[in-house]
């Protein structure tokens, strides 16, 4: 039979992206019906992306300016890791290419040599995203292309895409989910079952419950893989706070005691938060905390989020696929639950089913998400382990705690030769790794021979053409600021 009725289980980002991606790129076929109730709050309150995203726009046809100006949005260049290594450093993970490599060796290489000629600048100096971030400015270049994200309202964004899907034919049936009916004979999912009485039957369903997960847990008894020994962080508190100063382009993440905190500065305001294991911390002193530390006043009161490290054991399971929260959560560290759901939504586009349910469509998206998920989560435990921070019990277990050995090989690869080796089509790659490895205190012992063909002078004019242009490119951008009020300014700003 073929599939004709896809139902989405939750709103929300998860659900209303998967609605626009669906009608927008298999709507012809389809009937789509979405699912919400005004009753059940969001989480929304990740509000930093990574450059993912924009693929992702322009796939659905969203032009940037009228998104940003809707979604009261900013420019994203990287995250601002203050604290991490220990509470006197800070750096940049930048989203851009860092200075030249070649076929055998990344750019660290060379750059680790120059250190031993005494050229000391530091890495993220070759770098123009890097250097934009730090002097607060942006534009779109006409002789480069500048790496970049957003900073967004997730709600407003939310709002923005239900727009675009009820224009492409989705319908949105409110209601609250009070049962999951399943076939007796394979225990696939039916329909669901409303607090109104109307039933919602489908042909395939799409779980965007959030932690709730009411189709792919509670109805399909899928199971969940547990990280939190090593991301123990298991809570949350967030507030939005008024803007004190110019928006920069860039995320800020603090580390703290027993955790860290996020500033995310959109046009209108400031999201604020702080991620924490509540083994360390409890949650009446981590909003005392946060309220402590934010900047300016606050416009709304603190929210508290419970969740646990993990994933879905599948995330495809029978006819019914986890996006978002139901498929698992690994903290807003580096920003990537929105590409999460994004890469989901994709990866189910690509083995959408033509009739019945495929097993080995299943089989592989969930070897494929499996494998991006535990990739992303060795790159967060890696900001957390490679700490030099005394005095905080927090701090010392993850220093000492045992990691994945795929993290292990990486670290001591890096460590010994500042090699990295990117696999398959994981999301990070080498600059991302290398800049995180050297903010948090590696400095690689050696480096690739193919370095030494070059002298000492042809070193230094090497790195010296690598920076000159980036610093003139900065010269000329405008600010940040400035460039939203001309390209994107949100009318209720």
């Amino acid at each position: 039979m073929r599939i004709k009725n896809v139902v989405i289980a939750g709103g929300g980002t998860a659900g209303w992206m998967a609605a626009a991606a669906l009608s927008k790129l298999l709507g012809k076929n389809l009937t789509i019906t979405l699912v919400e109730s005004d009753e059940i709050a969001t989480v929304g309150v990740g509000e930093a992306t990574i450059p993912t995203l924009l693929t992702f726009h322009q796939l659905l046809g969203i032009k940037e300016a009228e998104f940003m100006a809707a979604t009261q949005a900013t420019f994203k260049l990287g995250i601002d890791f203050q604290h991490w290594l220990n509470p006197s450093t800070s750096y940049i993970h930048s989203f851009g290419s860092v200075g030249r490599e070649c076929w055998a060796a990344g750019f660290q290489h060379f750059w680790r040599r120059g250190l031993d000629l005494g050229i000391d600048d530091d890495y993220g100096q070759y770098c123009l995203e890097l250097e934009a971030a730090k002097a607060n400015k942006f534009a779109h270049l006409k002789q480069t292309t500048l790496r970049y994200a957003y900073h967004l309202d997730a709600t407003l964004y939310a709002r923005y895409l239900r727009k675009f899907s009820e224009k492409l034919g989705v319908k949105r049936v409110e209601g609250k989910i009070v049962e999951v009916k399943t076939d007796l004979n394979n225990g696939h999912i039916q329909s669901l079952l409303l607090a109104s009485g109307q039933q919602i039957e489908g042909d395939f369903f799409i779980d965007c419950t959030g932690f709730a997960s009411l189709l792919i847990e509670k109805t399909l008894h899928t199971g969940y893989e547990d990280w939190s020994h090593c991301l123990p962080c298991d809570s949350a508190v967030a507030v939005q706070t008024q803007s004190t100063q110019e928006a920069i382009p860039y995320t800020r993440a603090i580390a703290h005691a027993a955790g860290w905190q996020w500033r995310i500065p959109l046009q209108s305001r400031v999201g604020n938060g702080l991620v924490y294991c509540s083994r360390y911390c409890p949650d009446d002193e981590a909003k005392r905390s946060l309220l402590a530390n934010v900047e300016g006043e606050a416009i709304s009161d603190p929210r508290l989020i419970k969740f646990r490290t993990g994933q879905r054991k599948q995330h495809w399971n029978k006819n019914c696929v986890a996006l978002g929260l139901a498929a698992g959560f690994i903290e807003p560290l580096e920003s990537t639950s929105i590409h999460l759901i994004q890469r989901g939504i994709l990866r189910l586009l690509q083995l959408f089913p033509e009739a019945d349910i495929n097993v080995q469509d299943a089989d592989e998206y969930n070897v494929q998400t499996k494998m991006e998920m535990e990739s992303i989560r060795d790159f967060i435990i890696l900001h957390y382990h490679l700490n030099q921070r005394d005095g905080d019990p927090f701090w010392r277990y993850l220093r000492n705690m045992d990691i994945p050995p795929s993290l292990v090989r990486r670290i001591n690869l890096f460590q010994q030769s500042g090699r990295f080796f990117h696999q398959g089509d994981e999301l990070f790659g080498e600059y991302s790794w290398a800049q995180v490895m050297l903010g948090q205190g590696i400095k690689p012992k050696g480096y690739h021979p193919i370095v030494d063909l070059m002298t000492a002078t042809e070193l230094q004019t090497f790195l010296h053409n690598i920076r000159n242009p980036i610093k003139r490119t900065i010269d000329v951008m405008p600010s940040h600021h400035d460039y939203i009020q001309r390209y994107c300014k949100s009318a209720d700003h």
